[in-house]
């Protein structure tokens, strides 16, 4: 399926570069799971709840006017999506 293979690449490389990751961009891979997942979306003051199945999780700007969201929002966002089997933390080549 190739609109998964997509989100997968996106959700990789979302996790290889947490400090500087769009709202957009999480967005944009929430929008697509809807296809396949229950999702929901709620704008807050500083920021955009989202929630996916039975996880939620809040995604937080550094301030109005940086589109970058917070490394804590995104790690939030990465571990939903472990739990939900559409990211693998990668192996380091030692083990």
């Amino acid at each position: 399926m190739e609109i998964e293979e997509r989100l997968r690449k996106a959700i990789q490389e979302i996790a290889q570069r947490r400090n500087n990751v769009t709202l957009g961009e999480i967005g944009w891979v929430m929008e697509k799971l809807g296809a396949s997942y229950k999702t929901r979306r709620r704008e807050a003051r500083h920021g955009v709840l989202f929630g996916i199945e039975s996880h939620r999780f809040m995604v937080n700007q550094h301030n109005p006017g940086n589109k970058q969201v917070k490394r804590y929002s995104v790690d939030e966002f990465i571990n939903v999506m472990e739990e939900l089997g559409l990211y693998e933390e990668e192996k380091s080549k030692n083990e």
